[in-house]
Formats: C-alpha cells, structure tokens, sequence
C-alpha cells in the first residue's frame, strides 16, 4: 500500500478462479477459458454468417468477412508464399481472428483480461506451426532434404560448418515456437500489467485528496494506453500469423 494505491500481485491479476457447473467439477470453467469459448464463436460466427451472405455489395458482417480474409491473402500469404500458399488461408485467416478476438477481451467490460496472457494457448498455436512447417517441409522436399536445407546453409565455410549447424538446428527446431509462444505471451501479459496499474493509480486518485489534482493526467493516460493496447491486440495477432505464414513458406520453398 502506496500513497493510497492497493497494487495487486501478478500472480492475482493473471489467476482466475474457476466456476464449477452443479455436480460436477469436469466442466469446471474460468474467465480465461471463457474468453476462448467466446473468442472461437465470434470467429465462426463471422464467416458461416458472413458466407451466407450473397450480396454483391457486402455490408455488415459479410464486409467483415471479406475485409478479413482480402487483408489476410494480400499481406500475409501474397507477401510470404506467394499463390502456393493460398492453400493456408483458411488457417491464417481463422488463426487471426480467434487470436484477435483472445487479445481484445483486454478492454471488455467485467472481462478486462487479454487470454493469451496466460501462456497456453500460445504455447499450443506455436506447437500447431511448428507441426504444419515441418510436416510441409518434409512433404514438400522429402525428409533428408528438408533437414538439410534447414541446417546447412548454402555458401558457409567448412571450417564453422560443424557450429552453423548446431545454431540452425536449435534455431530452426526449438527457438522458433518458443519464440512464436513468448512473443504472443509476453506482449500481452505486459499490456495487462500496465493497463491494471494505470487503473489502480485512477482508482486511488478518484476521491477527495491532494492527489486528485493528477487525476485529469492518469485518466487521459489510461485512455491512451487503452487505444494503444487496442493496436498492440491487432499487431500480436498480425505478426503471431504472418512469421507462421513464413515459416511455412520457408518449408515450401527453401531457396527463398
């Protein structure tokens, strides 16, 4: 207690208590699970009704829809794997959403919590790139080939060969979904840190004392870093798809 300011633990703001249905502790569920459930039917929800839709000039969800997957095919799949990789898209596209959908439940009333700040999700989304590059890889190039042209780099000299290999080895089959899982993870967990102390400082500040007088700074603050967390929701889920769209590409076609 600081000042007034009751700052909460990490540990408290990232934990959340699960909510048992009557008689049974199987289906217990919590708010993060909850914002996963809600996340994937919001995805869904925009493409079956979306699809449904006829109309030569889209508007409403149908707009949606169509905006999301044009942004999808000509700034991830376009500019990574070219029209081989437009097999993908439905993937991409739906990875992008739901992943979207996860981060902005950080600025949602009663919710107020961005899921993929809690490492499992991100942990399994980085473990499904990681299956599909390497499955497409060994497809594409055959399995001896593809390990080849992952680790040995064309043009190295034999003398650091033996060293190369074992960086690209690490790098290519370990750091990319752990760097895939932290990038995500983290992100998200420091904007919720932030946006939660910044509201705890309004909090503290909105009653009769002499720190109102700083109110007016921590308020335009907080919805400052609001809209800023509202980007960083689009940007997480933009580079979490785009760098799987690259490596799946670089699975594909290795002389790139």
């Amino acid at each position: 207690m600081l000042l007034g300011l009751d700052v909460p633990p990490i540990d408290e703001l990232t934990h959340w208590p699960a909510f048992a249905f009557k008689g049974s502790e199987l289906f217990a569920l919590n708010k993060v699970g909850l914002i996963y459930l809600l996340a994937m039917a919001f995805t869904l929800m925009i493409f079956i009704i979306g699809g449904s839709k006829k109309q030569l000039v889209p508007h409403g969800i149908q707009n949606v829809a169509e905006v999301g997957i044009e942004f999808v095919r000509d700034q991830v799949v376009m500019q990574t794997m070219g029209t081989d990789g437009l097999v993908f898209l439905p993937y991409l596209t739906v990875l992008f959403f739901f992943i979207f959908f996860s981060n902005i439940f950080e600025i949602i009333p009663y919710f107020q919590f961005p899921a993929n700040a809690r490492f499992a999700m991100p942990m399994l989304l980085a473990l499904i790139t990681y299956v599909i590059f390497n499955v497409v890889g060994i497809a594409k190039q055959g399995p001896l080939t593809y390990l080849k042209n992952s680790v040995v780099p064309s043009g190295v000299p034999k003398a650091i060969l033996p060293l190369v290999v074992i960086i690209e080895l690490v790098s290519h089959f370990l750091v990319r979904p752990f760097s895939l899982m932290v990038r995500l993870f983290a992100n998200m967990l420091a904007g919720h840190l932030i946006l939660a102390t910044f509201s705890v400082i309004c909090t503290a500040v909105f009653k009769p004392s002499i720190l109102a007088i700083i109110l007016p700074f921590s308020f335009g603050l907080l919805f400052a870093l609001t809209g800023f967390e509202i980007l960083v929701s689009f940007l997480q889920a933009f580079i979490f798809t785009i760098l799987t769209a690259v490596y799946i590409g670089g699975s594909m076609h290795p002389e790139h």
